[in-house]
């Protein structure tokens, strides 16, 4: 059956040499899979996500996922908008990606318009927004990269708009470190992932995925404005986090 998840064995047999993780038509074909049994929390985080947009809407106003992938957050933010006059932005520099998001949202009937575009997110205009929304993204930025994205997406931000923020995070504590990364490759076992298949996808995100420390989101998040900002979701070392931009609300829709 065509609606089948394909199951995820990129890393199931032995690599003679293991390339640099990307996003590629192998990546986007099993995604679905991979993610749901690599993130743990994964559904919960796009359930929220939708019940935020309901909380947070705003009349004619823009709604952004960077990094969108498949559409997974858009899809969440579009079943709960009503307002044909505001639109949901979706951007990847993934091209596989945006191919087969284009596909899989327009395949759901809505009044918001939804745009899926081909770019780097770092050279997106951000403007009128509501919310925006970057799940497991910023990670896989330069570091010298980030601080001015989360800056410009606070400018972009409307009086009560939102920043939903998911990622994988380091801590300085060692043994904190090492507990979370192993109940995390624990979790992957159970989801019947291989020790090599952890081994390879580990090397493989090794040199382009460079996660944060808590500290340093929250620091970021300071310096870009946003007077509000916690981690509202933590399972092992992955986490959601909301920083809200002060000021008054336009009427929710």
């Amino acid at each position: 059956m065509q609606n089948m998840i394909q199951k995820d064995s990129i890393y199931a047999e032995p690599l003679a040499q293991v390339q640099d993780f990307c996003f590629d038509a192998d990546v986007v074909e099993v995604f679905p899979d991979m993610i749901q049994r690599s993130v743990p929390g994964y559904q919960t985080i796009i359930q929220t996500i939708g019940k935020l947009t309901q909380r947070y809407q705003q009349a004619s106003s823009n709604y952004y996922d960077l990094g969108c992938s498949l559409g997974a957050a858009s899809l969440a933010m579009r079943r709960q908008l009503s307002d044909s006059s505001s639109k949901i932005i979706a951007v990847d520099n993934s091209p596989a990606m945006v191919e087969r998001c284009r596909m899989h949202l327009h395949a759901f009937r809505s009044d918001v318009p939804l745009e899926v575009q081909l770019g780097d997110i770092r050279d997106l205009a951000i403007d009128n927004a509501a919310m925006v929304v970057s799940n497991f993204t910023l990670q896989f930025l330069p570091k010298a990269d980030r601080d001015a994205l989360v800056t410009r997406i606070y400018q972009g931000l409307k009086p009560g708009g939102i920043f939903i923020l998911s990622e994988k995070v380091v801590f300085d504590d060692a043994v904190t470190h090492d507990l979370l990364i192993d109940l995390h490759h624990d979790f992957k076992r159970a989801n019947g992932y291989s020790e090599l298949e952890i081994s390879q996808k580990r090397t493989a995100l090794e040199n382009v995925m460079r996660p944060d420390t808590l500290a340093q989101h929250q620091q970021r998040f300071a310096a870009a404005g946003f007077a509000s900002a916690t981690v509202w979701f933590q399972c092992f070392n992955f986490c959601s986090m909301v920083a809200i931009k002060q000021g008054a609300a336009d009427a929710n829709v």
